[in-house]
């Protein structure tokens, strides 16, 4: 479906060097998923969630021999991590169409590929260790929570 305009814009690319090409595809990829990340999110609620978060885990290891308090603590914990899941799959209605695309066309310009890295020779393995690599990498540079 999309294998013109994808074969256009990264077909000269993999056919020179198969493995260059999937990862430069992999981080411009990555980097157009973490944009679309920070910009549907509440970046500053996200921050708050996952501090408060941080402090349910502290508070919970101080009350582990109290059940009662360990209870509500637990139950405040499951909520704000609710909260943070519902604004984390904002940025997945607007990935999953394109993510779906991008690795159908990937699998049939690498199916008749051998690539390998550091002996891994499947190409979504390659993607994913690279795909999370540089998503932790842009997340940091661009401080999203």
């Amino acid at each position: 479906m999309f294998d013109g305009f994808f074969n256009a814009i990264f077909g000269k690319l993999i056919q020179w060097q198969p493995l260059l090409g999937l990862i430069i595809i992999c981080l411009i990829f990555t980097l157009i998923v973490t944009l679309i990340y920070k910009f549907t999110t509440n970046q500053t609620l996200m921050k708050e969630l996952k501090a408060k978060l941080k402090s349910h885990q502290a508070e919970m290891k101080t009350f582990k021999n109290d059940p009662q308090k360990l209870m509500a603590i637990q139950k405040e914990a499951m909520e704000a991590n609710m909260k943070y899941m519902m604004q984390s799959f904002k940025p997945m209605l607007f990935t999953f169409i394109p993510v779906i695309i991008m690795w159908s066309w990937l699998r049939t310009v690498y199916e008749a590929t051998t690539i390998s890295f550091i002996g891994i020779t499947s190409w979504i393995w390659i993607y994913i260790i690279f795909s999370m690599a540089f998503s932790m990498i842009l997340r940091k540079i661009m401080r999203l929570a």
